[in-house]
């Protein structure tokens, strides 16, 4: 498949599963008994539109959006004499949470089955695999050099594991890169484990300068040695043991999830330095063109167990990122409908009769600032998505 098919069928994959998202919240609504409105999938000008009962859907012109307009979601909401009785803001406190969470759910799900495909098509990473550094080749630490790199001159050699730098252990690549990293301009001894056989190996760490993700440069260690990925790294299941791996791996990757969504406003200056020419890290944000680019890449390669990967992993995105308890996210109409629980309990407590829907008007502040913030953080990552974007290849 080209490129550019690839970018396209990526690009309905993130219209499917926005549109799921919006059906997740539109089924729930109506099992509570409340009257949706519109369910639209995409935004700016309409491309055609159809009503059914009291509900309009449609599509609008760029398809990487939607809503869906339920009557009564606020206090503010203004309700027609005969929508009253279906209005949200007067259903009991758990179906509004359970219509917020709606597309919460959906987008878990959705990544749920994705994996499982994936585990009983082609695989998923394997947590019992041997992870130790292993090293595929060595290299040369500097755009310019020539020599054969530090790690050879010390004579590691290819199939060689390391076992400890200075006499700590490294269970991983990853672990040993760190330590060589804080380690500019040192000699260190790697315990290194050669067909069985241990030995300490002394190598002389040069500095070298390597992009940050805020888009600054580090001075840290390079020793020039590629790791060898294990053989068993990944593990296909069958139909039935594909169900717990599923899990266990979706777990991880909600894990890796959260710390990516705290990590953002850390990576905002990197995205903006990487617009004027800085280099662009690998773990910085991206936008639906971003992601869409990049779904096309692996798709013309045939890497279709990453391209859904990549899908999996967007929609578990999609589901924490909207649980963050601001407004105009789920994750705050949730907070808002539970701390009114909370509010009417304590003044049960009192002998007070409950005190009815928040106030919404009083949160326009914090609702208006925090869409402000999301749009213009989702400009920055477009155009930086544009003009310096990620490549994996």
């Amino acid at each position: 498949m080209g490129y550019f098919a690839g970018v396209a069928l990526f690009a309905l994959g993130i219209a499917l599963t926005i549109g799921l998202h919006e059906w997740g919240h539109y089924s729930v609504a109506r099992a509570c008994d409340m009257r949706v409105r519109r369910f639209f999938i995409g935004f700016g000008p309409t491309v055609f539109q159809f009503t059914r009962g009291h509900t309009v859907y449609g599509l609008k012109a760029v398809p990487l959006g939607g809503f869906c307009d339920i009557a009564g979601m606020t206090a503010i909401d203004e309700v027609a004499p005969e929508e009253k009785p279906y209005a949200m803001v007067d259903k009991p406190w758990w179906a509004r949470v359970a219509t917020l969470l709606g597309g919460v759910t959906m987008n878990l799900l959705i990544g749920l089955i994705v994996l499982y495909i994936v585990a009983v098509g082609s695989g998923l990473p394997n947590p019992k695999a041997d992870f130790t550094a292993t090293v595929a080749e060595t290299t040369c630490v500097t755009p310019d050099c020539t020599d054969a790199g530090p790690a050879a001159a010390a004579g590691i050699k290819p199939g060689d594991r390391i076992l400890q730098v200075n006499g700590q252990d490294v269970p991983t690549f990853m672990d040993m890169r760190e330590l060589i990293m804080g380690k500019p301009g040192e000699t260190v001894t790697l315990q290194v484990e050669r067909d069985g056989v241990r030995q300490d190996v002394q190598v002389d760490v040069p500095a070298v300068e390597r992009p940050t993700e805020d888009g600054g440069i580090a001075t840290v260690g390079a020793i020039g040695v590629v790791n060898q990925k294990p053989k068993d790294a990944i593990k296909q299941y069958g139909l039935i043991d594909a169900v717990p791996a599923t899990f266990s791996f979706t777990g991880q990757m909600l894990s890796a999830t959260v710390q990516g969504v705290a990590a953002i406003p850390a990576q905002v200056p990197g995205v903006v330095a990487s617009i004027f020419g800085a280099e662009r890290s690998e773990s910085s944000p991206m936008s639906v063109v971003g992601a869409s680019r990049i779904g096309g890449e692996v798709a013309e390669r045939e890497q279709w167990a990453t391209f859904l990967l990549m899908l999996a992993s967007l929609n578990f995105f999609l589901a924490l990122f909207n649980l963050i308890p601001l407004p105009p996210l789920d994750g705050g109409h949730i907070a808002v409908v539970l701390w009114e629980k909370l509010r009417d309990w304590g003044r049960g407590l009192r002998g007070l009769a409950p005190a009815g829907p928040a106030d919404y008007t009083k949160l326009m502040p914090l609702t208006i600032a925090m869409t402000a913030v999301l749009l213009v953080f989702g400009a920055i990552v477009i155009v930086a998505d544009i003009v310096n974007p990620i490549r994996l290849f």
